[in-house]
């Protein structure tokens, strides 16, 4: 006796999960291999580059550089 098959399960819900599942586990690989680190390292080394420019100008005293470039390292 064979049953019928009326194709109404719930098969493709899991099949669209899967697949939003894959896209976005590959967004985010090319999002880490992107180099959104280096990103912010170029923030940091601007940071620390226009704080040289201010000290050496005179704007800022050794105190306050020293404070302001151990804040950015840190």
């Amino acid at each position: 006796m064979m049953f019928p098959y009326y194709g109404f399960g719930f098969g493709w819900i899991f099949m669209i999960i899967f697949w939003f599942l894959v896209i976005a586990i590959i967004i985010a690989l090319i999002k880490f291999m992107s180099g959104e680190e280096r990103y912010s390292h170029k923030l940091s080394n601007q940071a620390l580059e226009t704080l040289k420019e201010r000290y050496a100008k005179g704007e800022i005293s050794q105190a306050e550089y020293k404070e302001k470039k151990r804040d950015l390292i840190e």
